[in-house]
Formats: C-alpha cells, sequence, structure tokens
C-alpha cells in the first residue's frame, strides 16, 4: 500500500522531468502516466483469471488455484520490486539531468522518454492486482458471512495505514535529511533532491515486510 502511494506521488514529478511527447504535435499529461499502473492491473487480472489459470489446469489435467496467501506474498514480492526498479530509474534520471545541466532547473525536460516510467509503473499495477485482490479474498474466507463487512472494510483500513505510514516515513526522512539547512533528500526540485535514496530506504522496508510476512504464513 505505502509502495503505491508513494510511486504515484513521485511518478508524477518524474514524467513532469521527462518528454512526454508521443508525437511531435502530442504531449501527454503527466498526470496521465498513471493510466499505466491501473491498465497493468487490469491486464494482469484478466491473464490470470482467462488465460493462466485455465491454462494450467488443462495442462496439469485439474482445476489449478493459487492461494490467497501465496498471491498476497507475490503482491509484496512484487511491490519490492517496483520500488527497487523506481530507486534505479530515478538514479539514472538525475545523473542525465545533472549531465544536462538541469540541476537548479525545476522545470527542464530531459532528452529522455517518459516512457521510461512505464517498467515501474507497470510492476506497481501487478503488485496491486496480486496483493490487493488476494487480502480482499483472504478476509472473505476467513471471516464467517454474518461479518463480511467487517471483511471488506479491513481492505480499506490497510489502506488507510499505508497512508498513514508513507507520511510519517516522508516526515521523517524530510526532517532528517534537512537538517543544518541543506536540501533534504525531498526537494521542491526533483533534480537537487535525493528521491532515489528516498525510493531504496522504502525498499528496504519493503523487504523486512515481505520477511515478516513469509515468517508469520
Amino acid at each position: 500500500m505505502m509502495s503505491l502511494n508513494i510511486g504515484g506521488s513521485f511518478g508524477l514529478l518524474q514524467a513532469k522531468s521527462l518528454d512526454r511527447h508521443i508525437t511531435s504535435h502530442f504531449e501527454v499529461p503527466a498526470g496521465s502516466f498513471s493510466v499505466i499502473m491501473v491498465a497493468a492491473l487490469f491486464i494482469c487480472i484478466v491473464l490470470y483469471n482467462r488465460i493462466l489459470i485455465p491454462l494450467a489446469s488443462k495442462i496439469r489435467g485439474k482445476p489449478i488455484r493459487i492461494s490467497a496467501k501465496r498471491r498476497m506474498g507475490i503482491g509484496l514480492l512484487v511491490s519490492f520490486l517496483h520500488l527497487v526498479t523506481a530507486a534505479t530509474f530515478e538514479t539514472i534520471r538525475r545523473k542525465k539531468a545533472i549531465k544536462e545541466g538541469y540541476l537548479n532547473d525545476t522545470h527542464g525536460v530531459l532528452k529522455m522518454s517518459a516512457l521510461w516510467l512505464a517498467p515501474q509503473l507497470c510492476l506497481g499495477g501487478i503488485a496491486e492486482a496480486f496483493n490487493g485482490i488476494g487480502q480482499n479474498e483472504f478476509y472473505y474466507t476467513e471471516f464467517p458471512r454474518t461479518m463480511s463487512s467487517v471483511a471488506a472494510s479491513l481492505s480499506g483500513l490497510g489502506m488507510v495505514a499505508g497512508n498513514l505510514v508513507s507520511s510519517f516515513v516522508f516526515i521523517t526522512i524530510e526532517n532528517v535529511t534537512s537538517r543544518g539547512e541543506k536540501e533534504g533528500w525531498i526537494s521542491d526540485n526533483i533534480n537537487q533532491g535525493r528521491f532515489d535514496k528516498y525510493y531504496w530506504v522504502i525498499a528496504g522496508f519493503s523487504a523486512l515486510n515481505l520477511l515478516y510476512y513469509l515468517v508469520c504464513s
């Protein structure tokens, strides 16, 4: 949950600094790149339900089903890969921005296609397809039918908790890294900030979360 919240916020800043032209006369709005994540989510669901599971069942000669717990674990793993990809890309993007002389230019557009954001956005959508839907199914199967309303609210509660933790981590890192009038990791100027390091910190939390999940499950 936390990785998706962060990816959506900072992905917008990354997109604004990149070349968003599809043709010489058409430029995609920076905010529209989040559609890639949504599209990846729906495509993953369709492929899983309509192609992968039926094909695996046909090959094995019996119904194949991946449990909700395993899908949640897959989602957490892909979420970690999403953050690692985002951190790696931001490192490359920032180095290119400095090389092209945009360190102090908040409006500079790099000679780099914004479509390079697609891998991290796709991974974010796939993570949500596995983890989010797996969570819903897990809650509904573990709770009795008389408590289905409680099961339905737990996913929303998880999203709220993820947003709160994300805000807490954001504020903490900003306060720690900007002490002594230094430019913090999280800056209004994405080229002066160190969003790549921020992504790595969140990726570390994601790895710990995955490890904790494996131990508990």
